[in-house]
């Protein structure tokens, strides 16, 4: 069994969406269990327990969000040392470029020392098929890679 964490946070409901997509692609990976959670209810245990994590944000003031911040704040120290090279995707959702939020993320995830295994999406504006259509994807593949070993 492949268990994935999918973490996010919404407030306007576009990065949600987002994360439900990622949910499906991730699914339909025979063999997945996703734990779908947002930022405030997650915790060191999730990330501990995941064998790959899905990281969903909306831009914020060219920023991940508070909300994510805070994840990240409140795992960081029970799970150092633990988690060298787990994998870990991205999605944001931005009125913006995003640019900003990813590399916010990013930075975090190379201090976990996490391994980023997929091109990000990030969705500007109004949610798009195509959006949503490369979150499936996104999904897929973060199972699909843990499941195959290749992460």
């Amino acid at each position: 069994m492949v268990k994935i964490l999918l973490v996010y946070h919404s407030q306007t409901g576009h990065t949600e969406k987002m994360a439900e997509a990622v949910y499906e692609g991730a699914i339909a990976i025979e063999g997945t269990r996703v734990l779908m959670k947002k930022a405030g209810d997650a915790t060191s245990e999730d990330v501990l327990w995941a064998d790959g994590i899905a990281i969903g944000s909306p831009e914020n003031f060219g920023y991940m969000s508070g909300m994510i911040k805070d994840f990240f704040d409140r795992t960081f120290y029970a799970v150092e040392k633990k988690v060298f090279r787990k994998p870990y995707v991205i999605f944001v959702s931005a009125d913006n470029d995003g640019m900003g939020a990813l590399r916010a993320i990013e930075r975090v995830a190379a201090g976990y020392r996490f391994k980023k295994v997929y091109e990000p999406v990030i969705a500007k504006g109004e949610l798009t098929l195509e959006d949503l259509a490369k979150c499936r994807e996104l999904g897929g593949v973060i199972a699909a890679g843990c499941r195959l070993g290749i992460f």
